[in-house]
């Protein structure tokens, strides 16, 4: 207990600390932040572009389906495969923002540090123009209104028992797939 009380009081003085608090500080963390990525898929109807989460996963919780990794083929248009590819982007700075905010609204009930903030943005617009080749302004959209929505979801104290209990849910059962994460979520009245 001593320890989410030192973190709540915790502040931000520069982009090294900022990025230290990107880090997992233990295993409930990690759960709050998986958490965050599978609501996140929720909100964006996305669950088919999951195979399976898992909090004991080595470099990643999320293992992506064979739908996320489409590329396209010849008789799919340019403009379909890249609509695909941004979508996937979208996706994946949803998790990243909605990780990041259950971690602090919900487990540790304070405001994301703004300094953590322009991380994530500088990150996810970094990610925006490799992958997709969009523009900083398609890119402050789109983590603008990202952000917001993420923002709702989790300073929402009515939503925060559910989410909780769903912390505890990736906890206890360690690896989920795409279909049972969506049935936890719809057994706690989250979708």
């Amino acid at each position: 207990m001593k320890d989410k009380k030192n973190e709540k009081n915790r502040t931000v003085t520069d982009k090294e600390d900022a990025g230290t608090l990107l880090q997992y500080s233990n295993e409930d963390d990690r759960a709050y932040g998986l958490a965050g990525m599978a609501i996140s898929l929720a909100s964006l109807n996305a669950f088919d572009r999951v195979a399976e989460v898992s909090l004991d996963g080595c470099d990643t919780m999320v293992e992506f389906s064979n739908e996320y990794y489409f590329s396209g083929s010849p008789s799919i248009s340019p403009k379909s495969t890249w609509d695909n590819l941004v979508q996937n982007f979208h996706i994946t700075a949803s998790m990243v923002i909605s990780n990041v905010m259950s971690r602090s609204l919900v487990r540790m009930r304070r405001d994301v540090p703004v300094e953590v903030l322009g991380l994530l943005h500088d990150e996810i617009q970094r990610e925006g123009k490799e992958s997709c080749g969009l523009e900083d302004d398609e890119i402050d959209a789109l983590f603008n209104r990202t952000l917001s929505y993420s923002r709702r979801i989790f300073a929402n104290p009515r939503l925060h028992p559910a989410i909780n209990e769903f912390a505890r849910i990736l906890s206890t059962r360690r690896t989920l797939s795409g279909n049972e994460l969506r049935d936890e979520l719809r057994l706690l009245q989250l979708i």
